[in-house]
């Protein structure tokens, strides 16, 4: 039981970073920085916060490497309920990783254009900017191809969470809500071009950190609880 509680706090913290980690770069900076339908705007602040673009990138591969880790030790803890269902959870999990890492060239493209603006001040910024916002739309679409995994990943997590009997079983209906909420936005996404102006992608959209940052709290503060 130490052990089973001990290896929870660890996948709680991992989770942790990873909610951490994902809220700065995915949210935040971009909520600080882009502004879609305003190039030269944009580029402007990217150029003004560098820095924080920096670690936003920086952020991003600490997420993406720390999600590497997190299911491997959700792996341990729950491989006695299902291990079929707990390997297909890893698999998963660990396939969005190397699609997220690729996407960041992207980001590492614009550190360049701001470089070459500032090199040759005021000389072709028009273009930069189309290339600019070219990147983030391209980064974008990536991020929009990897929530496919992050939500497929979500259904074997919240079944073995549901029965595994010392994880509460609300917590893994969330987490399968979330699976669907990830994937009708993506299909949604995909097959309409109006879908983003539904109110529905929002809710849906709320599924999947609710039910994370619910699970990674109880991992790490209370942890795995078998019943005697």
């Amino acid at each position: 039981m130490a052990d089973l509680r001990k290896i929870s706090r660890i996948a709680g913290f991992l989770y942790l970073i990873v909610v951490v980690t994902g809220m700065f770069s995915l949210a935040y900076v971009p909520n600080r920085l882009f502004e879609w339908k305003n190039p030269s705007q944009t580029f402007d602040n990217l150029v003004k916060n560098e820095s924080l673009f920096r670690y936003s990138i920086a952020s991003s591969v600490i997420c993406f490497l720390a999600f590497i880790f997190l299911p491997i030790f959700l792996y341990q803890l729950f491989e006695t309920v299902n291990r079929f269902s707990a390997r297909i959870m890893v698999v998963l999990a660990i396939v969005s990783v190397p699609i997220s890492l690729m996407n960041l060239t992207h980001k590492y493209s614009i550190l360049s254009l701001i470089r070459d603006a500032r090199q040759n001040s005021t000389q072709g910024l028009e273009e930069l900017y189309k290339e600019t916002m070219f990147h983030l739309h391209q980064y974008d679409n990536g991020i929009f191809i990897a929530t496919v995994f992050w939500g497929l990943w979500l259904l074997p997590f919240g079944y073995l969470v549901y029965k595994s009997g010392f994880l509460p079983k609300i917590l893994g209906i969330l987490l399968m809500l979330g699976c669907v909420g990830y994937l009708i936005n993506f299909f949604g996404g995909t097959l309409s071009a109006d879908y983003k102006n539904a109110g529905i992608a929002g809710y849906l959209g709320f599924l999947p950190p609710l039910a994370e940052i619910g699970t990674c709290l109880w991992l790490l503060v209370i942890g795995a609880r078998v019943k005697k």
